[in-house]
């Protein structure tokens, strides 16, 4: 059967030898069957995780003109600003405002790879409009670099590997690492002008590309939900000091499947509800690694009766459905994880890749326009056995419903 509902997973339970192993059970049963858990008792202290959520928000009230002195297309980054409705997930334009932030860099010299641009220093929102806002992201995005590498080592165990498995995709100092971070605001509908009968866009559904990341919902509203294997969408709703974990392609890939990266997306508020507000951190990767070290070294074998144990699950389901492609394997033209990584951010922030990166853009763009032949074709065909078919006059219904 289909999971329902996200489980919820105690990560004090990891940190005593006695309640580990039935931590690491129940996160082997997270990993298999839903690809989203609940985390609760990280270890982000109350005063922090408060301040975050505060000024986080408060970010969005500061004047326009603030705002747009660290907007995005500034910088060949992809950190600073974007306005409302400038990012696109899954060919569709996301409503949402947001910044991104990841932990600094220094800029890279010119002799680096183009998709070192990624790391660089932030753009910050003055210290006059918002004094606290640095320190505070600051100090949350080195302690959930730390969260998430200790989760990333349960995960290892839970799928019976040894604690250091994933490690060799790390820069080895954990200051040389990127992680980032989006505050989101995904404003209700009626802010948008589409009607309260509209569902609005907030992210279209999409699955996160590398290892794990950790949602904190820093408003009280319903809006993300998660695609079971029976299509269906479940509600992941707001708890109160918790975070909601996704498992991304990379780790489904570097497990032989055993983990599984599941389809999201979030839904705009309705109208009159007000805006709601989200705080995502995603672990980093190294960039330089590629797609055929992914492939050919991993992370190992994983045991054969863990892949077994994963195998049955699939089998029970009958199958495995999804809205969004599995895209994380070699073949296409990013041969590291650093050069995919930047083909994702034009393609999401086409105003930035205008500005710095005009050949990547029109590289996508000429595979978009390819792909879109390509389904227009195996759309016409299928009409026309379809034709074909009816020809027969066979009068059967079948009922699709799921």
């Amino acid at each position: 059967m289909s999971f329902t509902s996200i489980p919820m997973l105690d990560l004090a339970q990891a940190r005593d030898p006695a309640t580990k192993p039935q931590f690491l059970a129940e996160l082997r049963h997270a990993l298999m069957e839903v690809g989203f858990l609940y985390l609760k008792n990280v270890g982000i202290p109350d005063d922090l995780w408060r301040e975050v959520i505060h000024e986080g928000r408060g970010f969005f009230d500061i004047p326009e003109e603030e705002k747009l002195k660290i907007e995005m297309k500034n910088a060949p980054s992809f950190l600073g600003y974007s306005r409302l409705a400038a990012e696109i997930t899954a060919g569709a334009i996301d409503h949402r405002e947001q910044i991104d932030l990841s932990t600094e860099h220094p800029i890279p010299p010119s002799s680096a790879p183009r998709w070192a641009n990624l790391l660089a220093p932030n753009q910050w929102p003055s210290e006059t409009a918002l004094p606290r806002f640095r320190p505070v992201f600051t100090e949350y995005m080195t302690q959930m670099g730390s969260i998430s590498t200790l989760f990333t080592s349960l995960i290892a165990e839970a799928i019976e590997l040894l604690p250091d498995a994933f490690d060799r995709y790390f820069e080895s100092a954990p200051e040389d690492r990127q992680h980032k971070l989006k505050i989101v605001k995904y404003p209700d509908v009626s802010t948008l002008g589409l009607g309260s009968a509209v569902q609005g866009q907030g992210v279209g559904p999409h699955k996160d590309s590398m290892l794990t990341s950790y949602l904190l919902q820093a408003s009280e509203h319903r809006g993300l939900q998660v695609q079971n294997v029976s299509g269906t969408w479940i509600d992941c709703p707001p708890i109160d000091r918790t975070l909601v974990v996704a498992i991304g392609q990379g780790l489904e890939a570097l497990t032989q499947g055993v983990c599984r990266s599941t389809t999201h997306r979030v839904l705009s508020p309705a109208a009159g509800t007000g805006a709601r507000f989200s705080i995502p951190f995603f672990q980093g990767v190294r960039g330089s690694a590629t797609f055929k070290e992914l492939e050919t070294v991993g992370v190992g074998q994983v045991p054969e009766a863990v892949r077994e144990q994963r195998r049955r699950v699939v089998e029970a389901h009958g199958g495995r459905v999804d809205d969004v492609e599995f895209t994380f394997r070699s073949g296409g033209v990013a041969t590291t994880l650093g050069e995919a990584t930047l083909r994702n951010r034009v393609k999401s922030h086409p105003d930035v890749g205008e500005r710095w990166y005009p050949d990547i853009l029109r590289s996508i763009r000429e595979e978009q326009a390819s792909e879109a032949r390509e389904k227009d074709k195996a759309k016409k065909e299928e009409a026309a056995r379809g034709a074909g078919e009816s020809d027969k006059s066979v009068d059967v219904h079948i009922s699709s419903e799921t």
